[in-house]
């Protein structure tokens, strides 16, 4: 009777996760299955590729410097855009946690409310004020002084990146410094620990899974976006996304565009693998 009641249990389970996974194999292993299909494939000028199996997608773009300095062109900015969000974006998630009730709701309408517009909408407003005759030129150039070179260039992308991801990154580390006991910084204090060092030593440590959450996801959308660096950056600085959309809708070469993808996405993958173990090594020894 009880291994009975074991196994509804199970089969209750399975049900309850079958919906999950039906949407992840759908719209994540399925496409990439297909995407690499793909890039084992011989490009042709007469059809998007031949079904004739190569690993000369793979070999010639291992083989291609522009191919690595395009990915670490795009970790970087990733990494940047990354700590940029987070140092902006902790003070206002720390006071968003520790604010009042209404304040806090007032706060976090405005944290949300860029999320509202889209981001097409969102950098082409930045484009209006980065231009070399926007906004912000026009007055920095009323101060005597010469315009500055705010895009198409990496300081635009970082700033559109930057404006976009950080509401991302302020909501992971938010909800997690909530569930924080402000007690125990009331206990810090009173045992003769000064605010800094209270909030290195209790505060930030118990909010690192806010911040390893928040800034794995930051990073992850800031790689892969590409309306921004394309808007900001016009097509000057080559991101992985840029550069794969080219390859495709350009040179009409939909093996090497999917091979591009592919190795990106196991690059990817390794440096936030490699990120969260460290990152789980540093909570274990602070622990």
């Amino acid at each position: 009777m009880a291994s009975l009641q074991r196994g509804h249990r199970a089969a209750g389970r399975h049900l309850l996760i079958a919906p999950a996974l039906a949407t992840l194999v759908v719209l994540f292993v399925l496409p990439y299955l297909n995407l690499f299909m793909i890039s084992l494939l011989t490009p042709s000028h007469q059809a998007p590729y031949l079904h004739v199996f190569t690993l000369e997608n793979y070999l010639g773009l291992a083989r291609d410097l522009l191919t690595w300095e395009v990915i670490g062109r795009t970790l970087w900015l990733g990494a940047v855009t990354t700590v940029i969000c987070l140092a902006v974006s902790y003070p206002l998630a720390y006071h968003l946690a520790r604010a009042s009730h209404r304040l806090r709701g007032v706060l976090m309408i405005m944290v949300i409310s860029p999320l509202l517009v889209g981001v097409l909408i969102r950098t082409y407003g930045w484009m209006i004020l980065l231009q070399d005759t926007g906004l912000v030129n026009q007055f920095v150039n009323a101060l005597g002084l010469r315009s500055l070179p705010l895009m198409y260039n990496t300081t635009g992308i970082l700033i559109g990146l930057v404006h976009v991801f950080i509401p991302f990154m302020v909501l992971a580390i938010a909800g997690t410094i909530q569930s924080i006991d402000p007690a125990l910084e009331f206990a810090s204090r009173s045992l003769g620990a000064g605010a800094w060092r209270t909030f290195w030593r209790v505060v930030f440590p118990l909010s690192m899974p806010g911040v390893v959450a928040g800034t794995t996801l930051v990073f992850v959308l800031a790689i892969s976006s590409y309306v921004i660096p394309s808007l900001l950056g016009g097509f000057t600085v080559l991101t992985v996304p840029l550069l794969v959309v080219r390859t495709v809708t350009e040179l009409f070469n939909w093996p090497g565009g999917s091979a591009f993808a592919i190795i990106f996405f196991v690059v990817s993958l390794v440096v936030i693998w490699s990120y969260l173990r460290a990152m789980g090594r540093a909570s274990r020894a602070v622990g």
